[in-house]
C-alpha cells in the first residue's frame, strides 16, 4: 500500500494519495494538482478515484481539473448535489483499489453530504487500518455545524447529526484505527484543532473534547455556543466546488507598470500588498490592504477581500507575485488584474506618493498605554484568544470583523493594533489606515511579545 498525506500549511489542508497494485485515489485535492499527478507518476500509478469527503467552504478543490486530466471518477457523497458526472456514494458502498477497499461512511455533521472513508486490506484483516474523516473529525476537536445555513439546516440540526456520526459510526471503530482528518491546526472549519496532523480513534476518545460523555443535548450546546463567524468566502468556494472550478493554468499574473497600476487604482481596483509587516510600513501605496505571504495569507485574503473587485497585487518580486495569485485562486479570488512590475521601488523611482505606517514596540506601547495620552489598544484576535489575556484596556475587534467595527472606534486618539504575533494586527491596520485613521500603529511582536516582556495582562 502507498499513503501519502499532502499538507498546505497556509490552508491548514491536508489531502491524501492512496495507492495499491497500480491504481490510485486522491482525496480532498486542492486546486493545484500537479502534485499528485507527479508522485502518482513516480510511483507508478494510474488515478482511478478523486475522492471528496464533503464540498469544501475554505477552498476550491481541484476535483475537476484533476479528473479531466487522468480519467479518474469523481466520488461525492449522495447529498452534495454537484453539476457534474460524478459517482454518488451511500453508507457501505465500496470502491476497489488494487489490493485495498475504501468504504463510505456517511457522517453528517459539518455538512450534510459528508462521508468519511474506511481503508481496508482484506488480506490482512476486515478491519479498518485507516479512516480519512474529512472535516467530521479532527485531531482534537470535530467540524463546526454552522455552516450549512444556506441549505436550510440550522446549526443545531447539524450538531445533532454530527454527535450522531461520531457516536453511532465513528467512535464504534476499534480504538487502533488511524485518524486521517482534512484540516489541522488554524483552519476556520473546527475551533480547537491540534498541530498534529494524524492520530487514533482511541487517542482521540481519550483526549478530544468534544468526545467527552455527554448527552446528545450538551454536545448540541456544547457545539452552537460562541460560535465565531464563519468567513466570508466560504459560500462562494462551496458554490464553486458545487459547479467544478476551472483548471488553474487558467489563472494568469501579469506585470503592470506603475502607470497601469495607477489607471487600475483610480478605476476602482484594491491593492494587494503580501510584503511582512515590516516592509510594509515602511513604504506602500496609499490605501492597501497588506495580508503577509509568509502567515495564513489565503484565509485572510478570502476572508477580507471581495471577488467582486478587482485586485493588484504588490510583492517583492516576479515569483512572490506570481505565488500570491496562485494562493488567491486556491480560495476562488480570480479576480487579479496583476501585478506592480518591479515592486514598490518601480512606484517610487515613476514618482507616485507613498504612505508608512509606523511600528511600535510593546515596550513603547506600555508607556503610551500609563502616559497621560492614553493610546487606544484595538487587539484583532479572536474572542477566546482576547478572553485569554490581553493588553489592559485593550478593545476586542476581530480582524474578520473589523472593516465593518472600525466606526466604533475614537479617530481623535492615537491607535495601536495588537494581534498574537504581529501578523493579523498588519493587516488590521492596513485596514484601519485605508478607512481613514492617522495616527496609527502596528505593535510588534504582538501579545506574545507583551507577555514575554512580563508586562501585566487583563482576562
Amino acid at each position: 500500500m502507498f499513503f501519502k498525506q499532502f499538507y498546505l500549511g497556509c490552508l491548514a489542508h491536508a489531502s491524501y494519495l492512496i495507492g495499491s497494485d497500480g491504481e490510485a485515489a486522491v482525496i480532498d485535492p486542492q486546486r493545484d494538482v500537479e502534485q499528485y499527478l507527479e508522485e502518482a507518476r513516480r510511483q507508478r500509478l494510474a488515478i482511478r478515484y478523486v475522492i471528496e469527503t464533503h464540498l469544501h467552504a475554505d477552498f476550491v478543490s481541484g476535483h475537476r481539473e484533476l479528473a479531466g486530466r487522468t480519467g479518474a471518477e469523481i466520488v461525492f457523497g449522495r447529498r452534495a448535489g454537484v453539476e457534474f458526472p460524478h459517482r454518488a456514494v451511500t453508507d457501505g458502498d465500496e470502491l476497489a483499489l488494487g489490493n485495498l477497499v475504501l468504504r463510505a461512511l456517511e457522517t453528517p455533521g459539518h455538512t450534510p453530504e459528508g462521508v468519511s472513508w474506511l481503508l481496508v486490506d482484506p488480506r490482512i484483516s476486515s478491519i479498518p487500518l485507516k479512516v480519512l474523516t474529512g472535516d467530521t473529525l479532527f485531531v482534537g476537536d470535530v467540524g463546526r455545524p454552522d455552516l450549512a445555513g444556506s441549505r436550510g439546516y440550522t446549526p443545531d440540526q447539524m450538531a445533532g447529526l454530527l454527535y450522531d456520526s461520531l457516536h453511532q459510526k465513528l467512535l464504534t471503530l476499534p480504538d487502533a484505527v488511524e485518524v486521517w482528518p482534512a484540516h489541522g491546526a488554524g483552519s476556520s472549519c473546527g475551533r480547537n484543532i491540534s498541530k498534529d496532523t494524524s492520530s487514533t480513534i482511541g487517542e482521540q476518545r481519550r483526549s478530544n473534547y468534544a468526545l467527552a460523555p455527554m448527552s446528545r443535548e450538551q454536545f448540541v450546546s456544547l457545539l452552537t455556543t460562541d460560535l465565531p463567524e464563519a468567513p466570508s468566502y466560504f459560500a462562494m468556494d462551496a458554490e464553486i466546488n458545487r459547479r467544478g472550478a476551472p483548471p488553474l493554468a487558467s489563472i494568469e499574473a501579469r506585470p503592470l507598470s506603475p502607470a497601469a497600476v495607477e489607471q487600475n487604482i483610480q478605476s476602482g481596483s484594491v491593492v494587494l500588498d503580501v510584503r511582512d509587516g515590516a516592509a510594509f510600513g515602511a513604504g506602500h501605496l496609499e490605501g492597501s490592504i497588506n495580508i503577509g505571504l509568509a502567515g495564513q495569507y489565503a484565509s485572510w485574503s478570502g476572508n477580507l477581500l471581495s471577488a467582486d473587485i478587482p485586485i493588484l497585487v504588490v510583492a517583492d518580486g516576479a515569483a512572490e507575485a506570481r505565488e500570491a495569485v496562485l494562493r488567491l485562486a486556491r480560495v476562488g479570488l480570480e479576480n487579479v488584474v496583476g501585478y506592480l512590475d518591479g515592486g514598490i521601488a518601480a512606484w517610487n523611482d515613476a514618482g507616485f506618493e507613498i504612505e508608512s505606517l509606523p511600528q511600535m514596540d510593546v515596550a513603547e506601547l506600555r508607556a503610551r498605554s500609563t502616559s497621560g495620552h492614553m493610546v487606544q489598544v484595538v487587539d484583532v484576535r479572536t474572542a477566546s484568544e482576547y478572553g485569554s489575556g490581553h493588553v489592559p484596556g485593550a478593545i476586542n475587534l476581530p480582524l474578520g470583523e473589523l472593516d465593518r467595527a472600525a466606526d466604533q472606534l475614537d479617530r481623535t486618539r492615537p491607535t495601536a493594533v495588537v494581534c498574537a504575533g504581529g501578523y493579523r494586527s498588519a493587516a488590521g491596520a492596513s485596514l484601519l489606515q485605508r478607512k481613514g485613521l492617522r495616527d496609527l500603529y502596528n505593535v510588534i511582536g504582538g501579545t506574545a511579545a507583551w507577555k514575554s516582556a512580563g508586562y501585566e495582562t487583563e482576562a
